[in-house]
């Protein structure tokens, strides 16, 4: 998926910057990622941990990490299911087509009119079919995350959804195809939570924590409200010109409370090793990061350059202004 502050890119270099640190063999080991995201980090070490521990506060990655991270065995008869939400009939006038779809007499386009009705198509039988008890838990949310991944495909945004494009850019223009949103199969159970990072900390414990907390003032509830609104698919009235909802604000997008929410949570944390990415455009320093983790501990910090997230992706991505530093900061911490 198209997602600031992805590590996609950059998992090599996280992966064996834990190598060096802890070892290659985790099997005993058991991993957290607290601030998930789309669980690319989570996803990368789950065949090879005991245990992955993945939280996020927006829905939206709780629904992906549910799929990603805890379906661990083969759900049956899961494609026939795709391929029935596909052939159905198109809802007229569901949520997604009356209030992020031009339509009739819309104003917003996040999606094109056919694109936003097969949304609400598919989400409403999902939903119905988990009220019918016709799908497990597991399905529910394998289904879910297929829709939400399928529908970023084909959203008529820059890669954020702060915004809507005033004409359909190509890839709106494709026709919504749902694909399956595939796991990794493993003996372990792992565990998904949707918490506020700093209450859950004080109640979990682990070998390895990663942190990946948001970097700057940009909210993602807000960046990525869309995907909240098909995941959760509740009633509301959209606010604004971009049909916001009501959505948390995160105190690490607030420069004035940042510092002190991160020395909280490392003050918390019940794990021995502590790998935190951030990096040179952020709301803190690396000597104000620093100051907080050495405190608890043995500090290093590895640092790699990098591609930023460019939402227009026709830049010149070869200017050195488009490549930030990225930071791994790393604590072994003492207890």
């Amino acid at each position: 998926m198209n997602y600031i502050g992805s590590k996609y890119k950059l998992l090599n270099f996280i992966k064996n910057t834990i190598y060096n640190v802890v070892g290659k063999n985790l099997s005993d080991k058991v991993f957290c990622d607290i601030f998930a995201g789309t669980g690319v980090v989570g996803k990368s070490f789950k065949c090879e941990v005991k245990k992955v521990i993945a939280n996020d506060c927006e829905y939206y990655s709780y629904v992906l990490n549910k799929n990603f991270i805890e379906n661990n065995f083969e759900i049956k008869d899961k494609e026939q299911y795709i391929s029935e939400l596909n052939t159905l009939p198109l809802i007229e006038n569901g949520f997604i087509y009356q209030n992020y779809c031009i339509g009739t007499n819309g104003q917003r386009q996040y999606f094109s009119d056919r694109n936003g009705k097969k949304i609400d198509t598919i989400r409403t039988e999902i939903e119905n079919w988990k009220n019918e008890n016709k799908i497990s838990e597991n399905l529910y949310f394998f289904l879910l995350a297929s829709l939400l991944e399928c529908a970023d495909k084909v959203a008529n945004t820059a890669s954020v959804y702060g915004a809507y494009l005033k004409k359909l850019k190509k890839t709106a223009q494709n026709e919504l195809i749902l694909q399956p949103a595939n796991f990794d199969v493993n003996n372990n159970k792992h565990e998904v939570y949707l918490s506020d990072s700093n209450e859950l900390i004080q109640k979990i414990s682990g070998d390895i924590l990663y942190l990946d907390p948001p970097y700057n003032a940009r909210q993602y509830g807000a960046n990525y409200h869309i995907l909240n609104t098909i995941a959760k698919y509740d009633a509301f009235i959209p606010k604004g010109k971009t049909g916001l909802p009501n959505y948390e604000k995160s105190k690490y997008c607030n420069k004035n409370k940042v510092q002190s929410q991160l020395d909280s949570l490392i003050k918390d944390a019940n794990f021995k090793y502590i790998f935190l990415s951030y990096n040179n455009e952020g709301l803190m320093s690396v000597s104000e990061i620093r100051a907080i983790l050495e405190k608890y501990g043995k500090y290093d910090l590895q640092t790699i350059n990098y591609q930023r997230f460019k939402a227009d992706k026709t830049e010149n991505r070869n200017h050195k202004a488009n490549f930030t530093n990225e930071y791994l900061h790393i604590l072994e911490k003492i207890f």
